[in-house]
């Protein structure tokens, strides 16, 4: 079956020129004069492209694009616009449109615009089918399916049935004992205690009770005789949080605890066994730890057997928006609130947003837009600091190099400038360094060239490293793969347009 294309067109004779471009395209080209007519369309047809125009007799080609973006409806939107009004529709690519042509449209620019999103929609629907095949949108208490969260939840299956030491290694708030429970629930000690302990919250003279007991009498205070964390586990998991934070003597306390399975109560003389499993966590870099004399490297290579790196929410962009619309819900819900979700804006800035305080900054500020205001979605305005400050996650002033998603250069009408800051994505910095070898040691040395070709030559290097798996190369850019099929088909398609010049 031939794609669909959508012309929401209240001009008929522009229309009936623009079909008589494509005709001979693989693909059927519908024509709609109104806004009514357009969303009826799109709502029974589905179609994978809507060019739309700016000014509609019932409506706005914006509230139509608002529409489509609110209601999550899979298709790619072209806005069409006279040269007037080319700054409206750069705002509208803030909004969520996919690329836009200035008028008169002429047929060259329209078939190989619609070509090159329509090979865009198709390449994407693929990937997001590869990826869904394998995607879980959430495991025992996280919540997105992000491919740095798949790779977690595998961990987390394989370790769990396990009786290896597992250590967690993340950012303040990015779920380190949601990841602990995760692997409780999933191992053979589900039914059994799971107790943690923050090492970092707990005062040093009191370690050594709260993890091994004490018996009455052991000091002032002291009453009664009391288990301790690894007592209370006992066939369950313990799990020990921020440990780079307990001091040198108590490690050297709990490594012999590991080794032996054995605790003496303080104040006590009897030995207790204790079978647990233990899980321990860190935001910090054990390695450094180390190095610094605060951490003990015998104590480091007993409980790293299994490393989870937790990624920080910055590198889940696929997963931001999820999360938001979750807390937003939930809330709402707690709270007797009616929102039921976000406007494009609020996700463009939430995806802009680099969030230092991760998951638990973003699940804070949900509430906090929840409590203080009432809606139906959450808007700009309605965001606290820092994030009334933040600009969305598109192009910012309408310039050559804002045009990102402008058809191939080999046919636009604006010089061929691409910019990293106006893509979707954006490579690490460590890794372009390291995959094009810049030389940044002086400025008599160094090479100035533009960032499109320092993205390009990255992504392209990294398929080569892979052997052509877009996939695995995409992984290894931490971008996800529909970013990467999108570009790399968009640079073919450049170079089939000058070929065949």
């Amino acid at each position: 079956m031939d794609p669909k294309v959508l012309l929401v067109e209240d001009s008929n004779s522009l229309a009936i020129l623009y079909k008589q471009y494509v005709k001979d395209e693989p693909y059927d080209l519908f024509h709609v004069e109104t806004g009514k007519d357009a969303k009826r369309f799109i709502e029974h047809h589905a179609p994978q492209l809507v060019i739309l125009d700016l000014k509609l007799p019932d409506t706005t080609g914006e509230e139509i694009l608002d529409w489509i973006k609110g209601n999550e409806i899979p298709t790619s939107v072209i806005i069409a616009t006279a040269h007037g009004s080319v700054n409206t529709a750069v705002n509208l690519i803030q909004k969520g449109a996919d690329d836009f042509l200035e008028k008169p449209i002429t047929a060259d620019r329209l078939k190989t615009s619609v070509a090159l999103h329509l090979k865009r929609t198709k390449l994407e629907s693929l990937v997001n089918k590869l990826e869904t095949k394998f995607d879980r949108p959430n495991f025992h208490g996280f919540i997105g399916s992000s491919l740095p969260m798949q790779a977690v939840y595998k961990i987390i299956e394989s370790a769990a049935p396990t009786t290896a030491s597992v250590f967690i290694n993340g950012e303040s708030g990015t779920g380190k004992e949601v990841c602990a429970e995760a692997l409780h629930k999933q191992s053979k000690r589900a039914e059994k205690p799971f107790v943690a302990l923050n090492c970092g919250a707990i005062p040093r003279d009191l370690m050594e009770s709260e993890i091994f007991g004490h018996v009455k009498g052991a000091f002032t205070g002291a009453t009664t005789d009391r288990k301790g964390a690894a007592m209370q586990a006992h066939g369950g998991t313990l799990f020990l949080d921020e440990l780079c934070e307990m001091e040198l003597e108590m490690q050297k306390k709990l490594l012999r605890f590991l080794q032996t399975g054995s605790v003496t109560p303080l104040g006590g003389s009897k030995e207790l066994r204790a079978d647990v499993r233990i899980i321990c966590a860190t935001n910090k870099d054990p390695l450094k730890e180390i190095e610094a004399g605060r951490f003990r490297e015998d104590l480091y290579y007993r409980v790293h057997v299994i490393p989870i790196e937790l990624p920080a929410l910055r590198e889940r962009d696929k997963d931001i928006v999820t999360l938001a619309k979750h807390f937003v819900k939930l809330y709402s819900k707690q709270d007797g609130k009616g929102f039921t979700g976000l406007s494009t804006e609020v996700e463009s800035i939430l995806k802009a947003y680099p969030w230092p305080g991760n998951v638990r900054q973003l699940q804070n500020i949900m509430r906090n837009v929840v409590v203080l205001n009432d809606g139906t979605k959450v808007e700009a305005s309605q965001l606290p600091p820092p994030l009334n400050a933040v600009k969305p996650a598109a192009v910012a002033t309408p310039s050559p190099a804002v045009i990102a998603k402008q058809p191939p250069p080999a046919i636009a009408e604006t010089s061929p400038t691409k910019s990293l800051a106006s893509t979707e994505e954006t490579l690490p910095v460590e890794t372009l360094q390291a995959l094009t070898s810049v030389n940044t040691e002086g400025a008599d040395t160094f090479a100035v060239r533009p960032m499109w070709q320092v993205e390009k030559e990255t992504i392209q290097n990294a398929i080569k490293v892979c052997e052509g798996n877009v996939l695995n190369a995409a992984v290894m850019l931490e971008l996800s793969p529909s970013t990467v099929y999108r570009k790399k088909q968009q640079w073919e398609t450049e170079d089939d347009l000058q070929v065949s010049k």
